[in-house]
Formats: C-alpha cells, structure tokens, sequence
C-alpha cells in the first residue's frame, strides 16, 4: 500500500524550524552587536587607553648615585658597571637547587654565591630578582648567552655596582649601600619616595651613604617603549632622563685618616679631630674597621659571623655609639667651672695629702703621698685628683651639669649621621628620671665626689669630648661638627655648604678661657703629656686622662699586670694645636689601654704631626708603623 507524504505539514514543520533558526541567529546578532556596541562605543575609552598600556611599556631608567670624596677630591665610593647573573624564582621552571646546579655547569658558582643568594632571597621583596653571581666576565657571559634559552626566569643584567676603593679606611665615616628590604621599602613608602625607587635595587643602609641618601640617589626617569604582542620592544616613544645624584665632599682628609688609623694599629678605641674655627670633622676614627664592599651585594653568613660575633666588635662606631668615662680631661672643663662661677681663684690652693675624706669614705688620689700644695695650674699640669674631690663637692652635681651642657657633654651634637648616642651627663633631675625605686632616685651628696674627675654617672662618647674641647679651644664658639662639608649638584657642579655659621657662644670670661688653655699648654710642656710632646715641632696644649673600665675599691691598688686586658683602664687624651688659633682639636681613646700619656697620647701626636708638618709615624726602616705605647715610670700619672 503507497504511503502519500503530508507535504503540506512538512512544509509549515520545516517553515517553524526555519522561523525559530532565523529568531535564534538574529537574537544572536543583537546580543553580538549589543556587544560590539558596548565594546566600542560605551567602553571604547577605556580598553583604548588598555591596550595603549599594553603596547606601551614604561621602563624606569634608574639615576647614577652621587659620589664621595674626602676634602682634597681623593674618591672614597664610586660606581662601575658590570654584569649580573640574577634569578627570578617566580617564573623558574622546576626545582630552584635543579637550576642552579645546571647554570653551575656554565658559570662557576661558588658556595659563598650560594650563601648570599639565600640569604637575599629572604630579604627580597615580593617577586624581585636576586643575583646569584655577581661582575661576571665576558666570557661567562657569552657562555651563558648561548644557553640562555634552556633558563627562562635567569637573565644577566648590566648594573651599576658601588665600589670603595680605600676598602675598609674611613668605612664608619663612609658606610655602605646594600640591597633594599622589606624594612627599606616600607620607610621608603613612609617618606613618599616610591615612585622615586623604581627600578632601583640598592638604598643607603650606613654612614652618610644612609644619611645622604635623598641626595646621592639623585631622580629616577623614564621611557616609554612600544612593544609587541609578545614583549620585544619596537621601539622608543619618549625619554625622560634621570638625573644623576649630588655628590658628597666630605670634610675628612683621607691621609690623615690613614695616617691614625695605623697609628692604632690593632688597639680598640676612637679618634675625632675637628677643626675648631668650621666644625670640619677632619678625622674619624673607630678601630677596628670593616671592609664595606662586603655588604654591597649582601654579605655571606660566614663573612657575617666574623663581624657580627668578633668580640672587638668591628661594627660599632665606637665616635658616635661608644660611652666613656672622661677621666681627667675633664678636669680643664671643671677648672672652668669654678672660675666661672667664683668657686675657685686661681691663686687658690689645697694641701694634697693623696686622699680626700668625705663622711667614712676615703677617695684617693692617683698619686701615693699626694702633690702637696696644688693651685689651679698644678692641678691641671699634675692632674691632682684630690683638688677636684674638693671643687666638685663645692660646686654640686647640679652646677656641674648646668656648665658642662652648652658644651655638649650629655647631648647630641647633630652630626650628620644616623644612630647618635647622647650619653649621661648626670644631676639630680636626670637620677629622678633614670630610676625606679625610690631610694635609687636619690642623689647622694658622695657621688658628686668622682663627677669632678670625670668618673661616676659620667659617660659622653669620643664625638661629645672632641666637640667640647673644639669650643673651648675656638673660645666658646659652638660649631656644629660635620662630615659632608659641601653638596655638588650632579648637573651643574654648584657647590653648597652644610654648615654656614656658628651655633652658638658660651658666654665666658676670656681671661679664665686663657688660663685654662695656658695650664694644658703646660701639661705638654712640663706636665703629664710632656714625654710624648717632646721636641714635636710646634705648641700645643693637651690633657691626659685615665678612665675605669671596671671598678677599683679604694683600699685595692690598681694593678694592670693582674687585670685581663679588657679590665683595664681606658687612655684618654685630648688636645688642640696651635694653641694661640688652633687649627685642629681632637679626643682620642684607646680602650684598655691603660694611662692616658701612655696609649692615648702617641696616637693623638701622630695626628698632629700629619697635620701640622706633615710626618708620618714610621719604624726604623721607613714603613709606616703603629704609635708606640709609652712605659709608665714611678710618679707618672694620667
């Protein structure tokens, strides 16, 4: 039997099915053009300037930082450029150790390469590239170039690296730069400066390379480079150059610096001359040193453990962090004191019987049977301690204080560095603040007795001591003390001091100002200092000074011979030169090493005979030598 087909209903089936296709493709069409629309008309500004984005790359051009020189243009840190082996982690493929052992088939990597890597890896911020090694030749470059592509994530990059070419001279004056961390990001953000930072990898992290940063690393530029689709740059659209960073001339004199630092040789201690008239530091010294480029790409942990654990610690700048007891070079400034306030004459006199008694408790003086009949004069020449048991129990704690505090004992000088200690000048109110128990808070009347020679509370760093013998030998003219002495713009070479005029002025008497320069004139002349100044080519005036480093009950006589070397007494010594306008002025100390004319002195003689004529201390062969230790004979004291 024939079947007819319904071609009637066949005919509206597949007229439906066309109606619903054609609905369904031109609801797609509005969808799609909706899209389009939405795309290029509504949203057309904003993907516009995307996609400028994403073929425009703004690459920051990082500026040359500024460099340091000492006050006769000798370089103390500059830059070099060279090239880097560096690993992004982030975008390594595989294990990290399984990449560097085969890029260690390429390019020798060393285990100490290895140690810094980590070590910078910790400290790197978000996903930052780390060197792995640094100042590659051009040999492992080319080396590393042919397998470059088996290493995505490692790329060499040509850097700027700083370099201190005088090693570890002057490093606590200099300080180094180092790779910037998460606590150098955060102060930098703090302070507005990102922008400013990018691209840049290395921050001032000690020295003035920390306090000058604003001014070394001069502002970073840009460029804007067109790329492709896949990144390669096209090419440049516009430039906005850096500008490089100032540069420092520092008031220091390198061969001067040099010329103490090996006097030290391997003692302990400090040094800071200054030039009176300016506030010029002209040498700063803190022994033992370190070598800063150690710390410019990160520094090892082995190399690290040496510094860190050394017990010389060779990391504290002893100037500026460093709190001692003056000792007698005290004493010219306590002399001051009395004449000033009328305490004392300079007629005036005492019986020296070697002791002081105060209550039940004896003081001693230094030297056994006493000086006898001691006026002002001998007691500055001689330095009598019992004379100033006596006018420090006159004058009180609190007048002491008062006096002593334009002269910066106690205070921070605002050296233009970072970290600065203010140490104690003591009196009653200081007492009240530093304690907690009541009976703590009290000041007793027998603890003003050894403020006057310059022991007790008393504890001022080697700068505060320079800085005070710097105003009283310019007559109580106060200048701030300095490192960086002019800033040169990087551009145009304009010049511009730091330090423009005085401080300020100590009202004092000229005629007392005179007789206490006139009595350390003659403790070189006839006094405690004049074995190591004799015969030295020129005046000066000076102070000895011995200071506790652990303390001696008074009926216990001082032995060195049964103290360990840490236990014994600090050499103090402080001097200007010439004495009627002095050029210079400087404290020195040399921890442990015992009285103040036998360590002390000879190094600050070694200075001023570099500076004044010119002299270097040498052996018998003509090569530079270390400053002798003075033997100490009977009757000699500090």
């Amino acid at each position: 039997m024939t079947e007819f087909k319904d071609t009637e209903r066949e005919l509206r089936r597949f007229r439906l099915r066309l109606t619903v296709a054609g609905t369904l493709v031109f609801l797609l069409f509005c969808v799609l053009t909706a899209r389009f629309f939405w795309l290029q008309v509504v949203r057309h500004d904003a993907y516009v300037a995307q996609a400028e984005d994403n073929r425009i790359s703004v690459i920051p051009i990082v500026p040359n930082r500024g460099l340091i020189t000492d006050r006769n243009g000798v370089v103390l840190a500059r830059n070099f450029s060279a090239y880097t082996l560096e690993i992004t982690p982030s975008k390594i493929q595989g294990k990290l150790d399984d990449v560097i052992e085969e890029l260690g088939q390429i390019i020798e990597i060393q285990p100490r390469d290895l140690r810094r890597f980590r070590k910078l890896r910790e400290e790197s911020r978000n996903l930052a590239s780390s060197p792995i090694r640094v100042r590659l030749t051009d040999e492992e470059v080319a080396r590393f170039s042919a397998q470059r592509y088996r290493f995505p994530g490692v790329e060499v990059q040509a850097r700027l690296f700083r370099q201190y070419p005088l090693g570890a001279t002057a490093s606590h004056v200099i300080g180094y730069i180092g790779r910037i961390n998460q606590r150098d990001a955060d102060r930098i953000e703090e302070n507005g400066e990102t922008a400013n930072y990018r691209g840049s990898e290395h921050i001032g992290k000690e020295g003035v390379e920390r306090s000058y940063e604003q001014y070394l690393h001069g502002k970073t530029g840009y460029q804007e480079v067109e790329v492709s689709a896949g990144g390669r740059p096209i090419r440049t659209l516009s430039r906005t150059p850096a500008t490089a960073g100032s540069n420092l001339i520092l008031s220091i004199d390198i061969e001067l610096q040099k010329v103490v630092e090996q006097a030290f040789g391997n003692r302990r201690g400090a040094l800071i001359a200054i030039e009176p008239e300016t506030g010029d530091i002209l040498a700063y010294v803190s022994m033992p040193t370190f070598d800063p480029n150690l710390f410019v790409e990160g520094i090892d942990q082995q190399s690290w453990d040496a510094l860190n654990n050394s017990p010389d610690h060779p990391l504290l700048n002893r100037p500026l962090s460093g709190a001692y007891p003056p000792g007698s070079t005290y004493k010219p400034f306590m002399a001051l004191a009395a004449l000033e306030t009328g305490k004392r004459k300079p007629s005036d006199s005492i019986s020296d019987p070697g002791y002081f008694w105060f209550g039940n408790h004896r003081f001693r003086d230094d030297k056994v049977g006493g000086h006898g009949i001691v006026d002002m004069y001998k007691s500055i020449v001689e330095s009598c301690n019992t004379y100033y048991y006596t006018l420090a129990n006159d004058l009180g704690v609190d007048t002491i204080h008062d006096f002593m505090k334009p002269f910066g004992f106690g205070q921070k000088t605002g050296i233009d560095l970072d970290f600065e200690r203010s140490g104690v000048l003591p009196s009653t109110a200081w007492k009240r603040e530093a304690y907690r128990r009541p009976e703590q808070k009290r000041w007793y009347a027998g603890e003003t007795i050894s403020i006057g020679i310059g022991q007790g509370y008393n504890a001022f760093t080697p700068l505060q001591l320079a800085n005070a013998i710097a105003i009283l030998s310019n007559n109580g003219v106060a200048m701030k003390p300095h490192l960086v002495k002019m800033i040169e713009d990087g551009m145009s070479g304009q010049r511009t001091l730091t330090v423009h005029k005085e401080s300020y002025r100590i009202p004092l008497k000229q005629e007392n100002i005179d007789f206490v320069k006139n009595a350390m004139a003659g403790v070189v002349k006839t006094g405690t200092g004049s074995r190591v100044f004799q015969n030295a080519g020129y005046d000066s005036a000076g102070k000895t000074g011995t200071a506790q480093a652990i303390t001696i009950s008074q009926n216990e006589k001082y032995d060195a011979a049964k103290l360990k070397e840490r236990q014994r007494d600090h050499s103090l010594y402080t001097a200007f030169a010439p004495v009627n306008k002095p050029k210079i002025a400087l404290a020195v100390i040399v921890e442990n090493g015992g009285w103040g004319a036998a360590a002390a002195a000879p190094i600050a003689k070694a200075a001023l005979d570099y500076y004044l004529l010119g002299k270097r201390p040498q052996d018998k062969n003509g090569n530079p030598t270390s400053a002798p230790v003075m033997p100490v004979e009977d009757g000699m004291t500090d």
